[in-house]
């Protein structure tokens, strides 16, 4: 039995979260290996506009018997973006040494690409996950005056970069052999270098792997220009980001990218999320796009050692959308029940 801690969020996190759920029970009542246990959180920005903080003191403590973590999406206007971001993803991604953010992308049948020719889109974002620029080093002096000066430090640690770029060969070397690493040491002059060497590095331990460095701008012009020339790409916490969001609306809609987060020696549990945003605007109104959330949940599955299950989710989400069944962002009139429903329908 595997124990998912369910995290529903904000605006429209719970209802792509439920819709997962829904598939994912819907995947395991056809294989009797696949048991799932669900608990719900109500963490999130409303918990924060009660009780001063987005979700409890013991939180930590609490999500550490789960197998997995899922979660919608977090944030909401009434509460900072850096409120709401520190007070629940960053801790939880730092405090169980998700160092790993993994972003698959493929141009699923059925998308259109707004790409003219988008080609052949199936690569993988690394994006180190706990230390570089999202640092919480620094401060502020002087406020409110002419004078005011802020500062955030750049954090990166041979041991956090390290295992990263590691852990991207390995992933180069399960897939077609490519690897690029983003950098800015044209511009960047001690991080950024720090990053290459050890790069190189690594690189010597892996010769069956074509690894090269390129300019992170370069490196997006490139990504939209020719995305099938690309198979893993690895970059710190800021430039993986930003890249894995460019890759992204590349294949069509940044509600269909899933994100994981990767405690790779399972020592922790790991999280999965899709990779927009609550969408206060459409909160509400079942029109959500799940399908970033259920392609999350696969991958979840994954993780959990279920690759025949994964593979039969994730087969059942392009189905769906190469049979021209959409939601609106993508210029279809399905609701997010009735896309759900599909997804659920065309399971094996």
């Amino acid at each position: 039995m595997a124990r998912i801690a369910v995290i529903g969020g904000d605006g429209i996190g719970p209802e792509v979260v439920e819709a997962g759920i829904r598939v994912l029970e819907a995947a395991a009542r056809s294989d009797p290996s696949l048991q799932l246990e669900f608990e719900r959180f109500p963490w999130g920005c409303e918990y924060y506009l009660k009780h001063g903080r987005m979700m409890p003191g013991d939180a930590l403590e609490t999500l550490s018997g789960f197998d997995a973590l899922y979660l919608g999406a977090v944030g909401w206007p009434s509460v900072p973006d850096h409120v709401s971001l520190w007070g629940l993803l960053l801790p939880i991604r730092r405090g169980f040494d998700q160092y790993v953010n993994l972003r698959p992308v493929r141009l699923l049948r059925g998308v259109q690409s707004p790409l003219a020719e988008p080609g052949e889109l199936d690569l993988v974002v690394v994006r180190e996950n706990t230390e570089g620029e999202y640092s919480d080093a620094g401060g502020r002096l002087h406020r409110g005056t002419p004078h005011e000066i802020a500062v955030q430090e750049t954090v990166f640690t041979r041991r956090g970069v390290e295992r990263i770029v590691r852990y991207a060969y390995e992933e180069a070397k399960k897939r077609r052999g490519r690897l690029t690493g983003a950098t800015k040491s044209n511009g960047i002059s001690i991080t950024m270098p720090f990053f290459d060497e050890i790069f190189r590095e690594v690189g010597e331990e892996f010769p069956e792997v074509e690894a090269s460095l390129m300019h992170a701008d370069a490196l997006a012009a490139r990504l939209v220009l020719a995305p099938e020339a690309f198979d893993v790409v690895v970059g710190s916490n800021l430039l993986g980001d930003i890249l894995s969001e460019i890759t992204a609306a590349a294949c069509g809609a940044i509600g269909i990218a899933p994100s994981a987060n990767l405690n790779p020696t399972g020592e922790h549990p790991s999280l999965f999320e899709p990779i927009h945003g609550s969408a206060p605007d459409i909160a509400g109104k079942g029109v959500a796009n799940p399908a970033g959330a259920i392609w999350a949940a696969s991958l979840m599955l994954e993780q959990l050692d279920h690759a025949a299950a994964a593979a039969r989710v994730l087969g059942a989400l392009e189905e769906t959308l190469a049979e021209g069944v959409r939601t609106p962002d993508l210029g279809g009139e399905a609701g997010t029940e009735e896309f759900t429903d599909e997804v659920v329908r065309r399971l094996p």
